[in-house]
This record gives C-alpha cells, sequence and structure tokens, in this order.
C-alpha cells in the first residue's frame, strides 16, 4: 500500500502562484512515476503533469510553460510550482504514484495506481 499525503492548495488570485507537495514517506514499494492530477466540477480527472524517477517530466498543453514538477530530495517526494493560474485551473489536485508489480517498463505489466485525498485550488478572477 501506498499512502499519499498532499498539502498545499488554496484560494489564490488569478496571475498568483501556488506550490503542491506530496509524498509518500512510509512505503517501501519502489514508485515510478509520480505526479498529478485535477478535477474540476462536472469533468473527468486529467492528467496535469508527471516525473519518472530518472527527472523525465510530462505536462499537459494547457499547463506548459506554466506550472513545474519536481522531485524532492527525499524519497518519493514531488512538488507542483504553478504559475501564472488562470480561473479555469481551478480544481481538486491529487497526487498520484505508479507502483509497477513486475518490471518497469515492460509491456502489459501489472501496476497499481495510489491517490491522494486531493487538494482544493481556487483561483479567483
Amino acid at each position: 500500500q501506498v499512502q499519499l499525503v498532499e498539502s498545499g492548495g488554496g484560494l489564490v488570485q488569478a496571475g498568483g502562484s501556488l506550490r503542491l507537495s506530496c509524498a509518500a514517506p512510509e512505503t517501501k514499494l519502489s514508485i515510478n512515476p509520480m505526479g498529478w492530477y485535477r478535477q474540476a466540477p462536472g469533468h473527468e480527472r486529467d492528467l496535469v503533469a508527471t516525473i519518472s524517477r530518472d527527472d523525465v517530466t510530462t505536462y499537459a498543453d494547457s499547463v506548459k510553460g506554466r506550472f513545474t514538477i519536481t522531485r524532492g530530495n527525499a524519497k518519493n517526494t514531488v512538488y507542483l510550482q504553478m504559475t501564472g493560474l488562470k480561473p479555469e485551473d481551478t480544481a481538486v489536485y491529487y497526487c498520484s504514484a505508479r507502483v509497477t508489480w513486475g518490471l518497469e517498463g515492460v509491456p502489459g505489466a501489472p501496476y497499481t495506481d495510489y491517490w491522494g485525498q486531493g487538494t482544493q485550488v481556487t483561483v479567483s478572477s
């Protein structure tokens, strides 16, 4: 099992910045990748950004150039620095962590995605 602890959401004006944090301090499982997803009311949960153990990152087109995902020095820690926030960024943000139960990188290897409890980000116009 992987327990993810998130922090850093809140209310900010458009153009402002927030930093989200996520950690899985107690797991001994190998996590790769970690990431952030978000879900706005009436919408599906969408990818925001992911980062691999090798620091390979992916971003949704809507956040490229504004959001930066990084890994912390502590194991299984990830941050999402959000700048230039827009009202359309308003959503519940969820940290994610993938554990592969076979060999990583092998097509079809079974895995489990774990989720944090979510943290609300609200951007006012």
